[in-house]
């Protein structure tokens, strides 16, 4: 069952994600995750949050513990407050008009 994950980084900046974003070799716009479905970051009035939608909850945790924690940790980014919810539906991009 897909999982969608929205975390709430109250001490992060969007300039750290830029930053986490490059070390993992990713690039906006481009190909997310092994496993993930969907994702998006913004700005908020404290932070940044990011929601994410993956295949599975493992697929996620797996992410998160071996890929995304150590970056953060390397960069002294505070971990972020985390929420799961089971996707009851999900759809992909449409056709282009």
């Amino acid at each position: 069952m897909a999982i969608a994950v929205i975390m709430d980084f109250t001490e992060g900046t969007l300039e750290d994600y830029d930053k986490v974003v490059q070390r993992l070799g990713l690039a906006p716009g481009g190909p997310g995750a092994p496993g993930g479905l969907f994702h998006w970051v913004s700005g908020t009035d404290n932070g940044a949050r990011i929601v994410d939608v993956w295949r599975t909850r493992e697929q996620a945790d797996s992410f998160y513990q071996n890929k995304l924690g150590p970056v953060t940790a390397e960069l002294g980014i505070a971990q972020p407050e985390i929420s799961y919810f089971d996707v009851h539906n999900f759809q992909t991009a449409g056709p282009e008009d």
